[in-house]
């Protein structure tokens, strides 16, 4: 198994009502337009994932994205593709459509932030909430 850690924080703006993207981004703002972003502050983005992570993703591996705050967890599950170029300095965006851009770290999700359990979203509107995101890869498929 494979896993990479992801550490963010909340902001008052995070409505997470999009219906086929959600995205983490290492900038400390939030518009309110930003309808997709479920936390702000990331202290890591595609370009700082492992070598072998990333590896594994554009294998088209199946991706367990794990989002924790306090005692809650949601997970979306995902998928790989070799179009990737995990090269996003600023942000992550998980895809429900077949769509790959520079921050696009996976496609085929089974969630979109509208999707998000709205209790966990709750907690992100207050920018004093930290959240852990895990990817994580199992060899064997999930």
């Amino acid at each position: 198994m494979m896993r990479e850690v992801i550490r963010c924080r909340g902001h008052p703006n995070v409505k997470a009502t999009h219906r086929s993207t959600l995205e983490i981004t290492k900038e400390n703002y939030l518009t309110p337009r930003g309808d997709c972003i479920i936390c702000v502050s990331a202290d890591k983005a595609l370009a700082d994932l492992g070598p072998k992570i990333k590896e594994a993703i554009r294998q088209g591996k199946k991706i367990k994205i794990r989002i924790i705050v306090g005692e809650l967890i949601d997970e979306v599950i995902a998928q790989g593709d070799p179009r990737l170029t995990l090269e996003s300095e600023v942000s992550m965006v998980i895809r429900k459509s077949n769509y790959v851009d520079r921050r696009t770290l996976a496609i085929k999700a089974n969630k979109a932030a509208k999707d998000i359990d709205r209790r966990l979203i709750e907690k992100l509107k207050n920018p004093n909430t930290e959240a852990v995101i895990e990817i994580i890869i199992e060899e064997e498929g999930i």
